[in-house]
């Protein structure tokens, strides 16, 4: 179970949808050959971003294999396959082995607040069921349960977990864990507003929504941490906070309004989320136009181009 891929900025697709509530595969093919030319090492497909509750089992895996197609080889695809019931976690991750993901990424059961030794039971039920690596999830702001460090302690005992995507925010935690875990398990953070103090203490990426916006500059930022150049890098981080911010109060809606502004998308989510209120829409113009205007050399294609009306 290889796991070495697992680094840099890896964006986690939302699910464009068209006029008529239905998945808009041309708009995700844009999605995917953006992060494709950024030279992302991965996308994920049908996750937290992609309103993974809202889909239906057979839109998934439809989903999971037009990216499969259009990666070919490219990049890796890793494919959302959580839930708080076992039973369809393993349905999910047996989905997605047979669509073609070459990892699955299944989170912390909600809702249900299991016990520590409930969830070992269910991520290894699930590790069971499938060839695939497992990229485990830990949000508790989601799930109201978190991996506790004796339980990721004893998952990594199994070279088939190979990575926890850390969406805490607490940095400390990293520091606290990242020496007694085994050589192959990557640590990936799931947190934008944090993402830089995480990898620079010892992290190997992000799991992010920001790098659907500008997957190059995302890539800069890693690129000049991993060469050393902790200025630029710290420099190029805050330049993404502000908007990093944004989309994380009012997140996929932030996300996919931002998306149709540079005329990738519709703006368009299912419920129960809702479209952007005037005032946010606002606040995230202005701070897509300012980002263009400052990085004119990055992502100038959507950045600084004056896109078609957004569908109300």
């Amino acid at each position: 179970m290889k796991s070495d891929w697992l680094t840099g900025y890896i964006a986690d697709l939302p699910t464009p949808f068209d006029e008529d509530g239905e998945i808009d595969l041309d708009a995700f093919a844009r999605l995917c050959e953006r992060q494709i030319a950024s030279g992302a090492a991965a996308i994920v497909v049908g996750e937290t971003t992609g309103e993974a509750p809202t889909l239906t089992t057979g839109e998934k895996a439809g989903l999971i294999r037009h990216a499969v197609e259009i990666a070919h080889g490219r990049v890796r695809v890793i494919a959302g396959a959580g839930s708080n019931s076992t039973d369809r976690a393993i349905e999910l991750t047996r989905q997605a082995e047979a669509a073609g993901a070459e990892a699955v990424l299944s989170v912390v059961p909600y809702y249900n607040k299991p016990m520590q030794s409930g969830i070992q039971a269910h991520f290894r039920a699930v590790a069971e069921a499938t060839a695939l690596p497992v990229i485990l999830h830990d949000v508790p702001s989601r799930t109201l349960r978190e991996i506790s460090d004796a339980t990721l302690a004893c998952l990594t005992e199994s070279e088939q977990f190979i990575a926890l995507r850390d969406s805490s925010g607490d940095v400390g935690r990293l520091v606290r864990i990242r020496t007694s875990l085994p050589p192959h398990f990557r640590l990936l953070s799931g947190d934008d507003l944090t993402a830089l103090p995480f990898m620079a203490a010892g992290g190997h990426g992000c799991i992010s929504t920001v790098a659907n916006l500008v997957p190059e500059l995302c890539q800069a930022v890693y690129a000049s941490l991993k060469e050393g150049r902790l200025q630029s890098a710290r420099y190029l981080f805050s330049r993404l906070v502000p908007i990093a911010g944004l989309l994380a109060a009012e997140h996929p809606a932030a996300l996919k309004y931002s998306l149709a502004l540079l005329g990738l998308m519709r703006p368009d989510t299912r419920l129960p989320i809702v479209p952007l209120n005037d005032a946010s829409k606002a606040e995230l113009t202005k701070a897509i136009a300012e980002l263009g205007e400052e990085f004119p050399e990055r992502d100038a294609s959507s950045l600084n181009h004056h896109p078609a009306p957004v569908p109300a």
